[in-house]
C-alpha cells in the first residue's frame, strides 16, 4: 500500500495506557502517511493512569511505529501534555529525529504556526490537580462503559453513541469551557501575531478562523484518539482535519478547501513536492515523450521517479 505524502501530521491525545484508547485504528493511519514531520502534541501516554496497569501489545505498537517513523527520516516532536507531563523535565531534549519539548513555533510557506497542547488554559490542573486527575479517572470510566453499551447496540443492528459527546454538548459548563478555551488561544495568538494557532487537551477537532478588533488567526485542534479520531494534516499550503470513520486511507486533495484554491496555486503546491518527490518532467510538456506518466496516479498519490 502507497503512503500519502504529507509535510505535517498533528495527533494529540492518544492517552495510551487507557481503555478508551483506539490504538489499532492509530497504527492503521500512521501506515497510510509518510509525512515530513509528526508532531505529537500531549497526552500521548496517559501517565497519570499507569497504576491500573494497563499497557496492551497494540499500545505499544504504538510506540514502536513513532519510534520506527523517526529513525526513517520523519522529524516528530513530542510535545508535553497534562497526562504526560512528567517528560516536561526532559525538555528541551533532542534524539536524533526525535525530540521533546513543551511548545513549538514553525515557519509553514511564510505563515507562523504556534503550536502547544493546551492545558496551560486549564485553572483545574493549575490549582487543583488532585480534582484534574479525579475527572481523568471518571472520564476513563465512563469511556469503558460506553464501549459496553457501544458492544451492545452492534449486536442488536444498532450504531455506536458516545456518552461523553452528549455530555459535554449538553451540559452549559462543559461548551463555555470549550468555547473560552478556543476564545483564549486565538487571542493569544493574534496578539503574538501568528497564523496559525494548534492545540489539543479539550477533545474537540475544529478549524476555525476567528477575527478580533487586533486582528484574525486560524485556531486549530487535532482532536483525538479517544471519540473521535482525528489528525491534522498540512499539505499544499493548507490545514485539513483527518476524520479517521470517513478518510480512512482517503488521498489527501479530497477536500473542500481545494475547491477554494486559486488553480495557478494548487499547480505550483503540486508541482514543487513533485519535484521534491523526484519526478523528472519531460522536455516539452505539450508533447510528452514516450513511457512519461501523468503527475499523480488514479488514487491521488504522488508517483515515484519510476513511474510506480
Amino acid at each position: 500500500m502507497k503512503k500519502r505524502k504529507i509535510e505535517i501530521a498533528v495527533i494529540s491525545d492518544v492517552h495510551l495506557g487507557t481503555y478508551g484508547c483506539h490504538a489499532d485504528e492509530l497504527i492503521t493511519y500512521l501506515n497510510s502517511i509518510k509525512p515530513k514531520k509528526l508532531i505529537l502534541n500531549g497526552d500521548i501516554i496517559d501517565i497519570w493512569q499507569f497504576k491500573k496497569r494497563y499497557f496492551p501489545s497494540a499500545h505499544l505498537k504504538v510506540l514502536r511505529k513513532i519510534i520506527g517513523m523517526a529513525s526513517k527520516g520523519t522529524e516528530v516532536y513530542y510535545i508535553t501534555g497534562n497526562h504526560d507531563e512528567m517528560l516536561r523535565k526532559f525538555a528541551p531534549t533532542a534524539m536524533g529525529n526525535f525530540n521533546i519539548v513543551n511548545k513549538m513555533v514553525l515557519n509553514l510557506d511564510g505563515k507562523k504556526a504556534w503550536i502547544f497542547h493546551g492545558d496551560v488554559f486549564d485553572i483545574s490542573i493549575q490549582k487543583a490537580k488532585w480534582l484534574a486527575k479525579l475527572g481523568g479517572w471518571g472520564y476513563d470510566l465512563l469511556i469503558l462503559m460506553n464501549s459496553f453499551v457501544n458492544w451492545c447496540l452492534i449486536k442488536i443492528g444498532r450504531e455506536k453513541y458516545s456518552l461523553s459527546k452528549k455530555i459535554k454538548n449538553s451540559v452549559k459548563g462543559a461548551v463555555k469551557y470549550i468555547n473560552n478555551f478556543e476564545k483564549t488561544a486565538a487571542e493569544l495568538a493574534i496578539e503574538n501575531d501568528y497564523d496559525y494557532v494548534i492545540c489539543g487537551h479539550i477533545h474537540q477537532p475544529k478549524k476555525e478562523i476567528i477575527e478580533t478588533k487586533q486582528g484574525s488567526t486560524t485556531y486549530l485542534n487535532s482532536g483525538d484518539w479517544i471519540e473521535n479520531l482525528t489528525a491534522l494534516e498540512y499539505s499544499f499550503k493548507r490545514w485539513r482535519i483527518y476524520h479517521y470513520s470517513h478518510d480512512k486511507l482517503s488521498p489527501f486533495f479530497v477536500d473542500e478547501d481545494l475547491k477554494e484554491m486559486d488553480m495557478n496555486e494548487l499547480i505550483a503546491s503540486i508541482t514543487e513536492q513533485a519535484e521534491e518527490n523526484g519526478y523528472n518532467y519531460p522536455e516539452n510538456p505539450t508533447n510528452p515523450k514516450d513511457g512519461d506518466d501523468d503527475l499523480l496516479d488514479n488514487q491521488g498519490f504522488f508517483k515515484d521517479s519510476d513511474g510506480m
